[in-house]
């Protein structure tokens, strides 16, 4: 039950504080060790295909091994001394592992700017979060963006932690994290990454494969506890639920496209190169501001209906386990 009480309270702690900019955090020190370590593969194996794929390789389990390894061995000793310690230093990491707070505070910055009738800020908000480019993006592509980054990340960056957290404790969560800030870093499909980012960008789709779908079905579910159109969301999830080059983005962008009445997705220019994508969605609406605050409720109510759901499923193992 400590596990549990752990995660709930670092829940909180992440709702209540997020993450203030300067504080150290174990997310960018495994960031820094990703960007080392892509330096060193490089060098050692210049534009060769094959030695970029087993130094991309190397980098996996390294980064695997460390982002596990480390806070594992942390809360042993500190189980050792106290179990009150280890409970207060996992209830830390787990708040630390969250992103709740943060992915809405980013999200509304593309807000306020749009309100105020600024969209060359709100451009650059939204070039904080996501991977595209946004500097010829219009108002209404700049919405979009803001909501599928909202709707992805309440998997990748809350549902997805949690269930690690939940099965593993918060060693498992920051081995996730790492396979996660890998994907964002190094998993993509363009020519500098292709080779050196490829196991990267294949482990992150197995570690999203079951939290996407999960948090997809908490998204509908708070769908319906927020008054959005739970049927659409539904509907469009069935049906557009693989429109994605990931195998696991789409899920919760179709729910929140239907349950917003958006169409999302569509092609989009990354680092200069246009990528097709298909669309999400059915065109009901035309996207406006206010749209990305009640994305910001959707994720808040899905993130609790996630908290809830696991919560109640450790504590059924538990009391059949004794």
């Amino acid at each position: 039950m400590m596990l549990l009480g752990a995660i709930v309270c670092g829940f909180l702690l992440d709702l209540v504080i997020g993450d203030p900019h300067g504080w150290p955090h174990p997310i960018i020190a495994i960031g820094n060790l990703i960007s080392k370590l892509e330096k060193k593969v490089r060098a050692v194996s210049g534009t060769d295909p094959a030695k970029l794929l087993r130094g991309g390789f190397v980098l996996v389990v390294v980064v695997c091994v460390l982002s596990f390894s480390i806070p594992f061995l942390i809360l042993s000793v500190a189980g050792q001394v106290d179990i009150w310690l280890r409970f207060v230093l996992e209830t830390v990491m787990c708040y630390q592992i969250f992103c709740t707070r943060s992915l809405k505070d980013e999200s509304m910055k593309v807000y306020d700017a749009l309100e105020a009738g600024d969209l060359p800020l709100g451009r650059k908000m939204l070039s904080w979060i996501v991977g595209r480019d946004t500097a010829e993006l219009s108002e209404e592509e700049v919405i979009k963006g803001a909501v599928e980054t909202v709707a992805e990340n309440t998997a990748d960056g809350i549902l997805a932690p949690m269930l690690y957290m939940f099965i593993g404790g918060a060693p498992l969560a920051f081995l996730y994290k790492g396979i996660n800030t890998m994907d964002s870093m190094i998993g993509y499909k363009d020519e500098k990454f292709l080779y050196i980012g490829r196991y990267a960008a294949k482990l992150d789709d197995i570690a999203n494969f079951l939290p996407a779908r999960i948090t997809a079905f908490c998204m509908m579910a708070a769908s319906f506890f927020i008054g959005l159109d739970t049927k659409s969301a539904w509907r469009i999830f069935w049906r557009d639920r693989f429109h994605h080059l990931s195998p696991n983005s789409a899920q919760t962008e179709s729910v929140a496209a239907g349950a917003l009445h958006l169409m999302l997705g569509g092609d989009h220019y990354y680092f200069g190169k246009l990528v097709h994508k298909e669309t999400i969605g059915d065109d009901l609406q035309k996207a406006a501001p206010i749209h990305i605050k009640q994305m910001n409720l959707l994720m808040y109510f899905t993130s609790i209906t996630g908290l809830l759901f696991f919560s109640l499923i450790r504590s059924l193992y538990l009391l059949a386990a004794g």
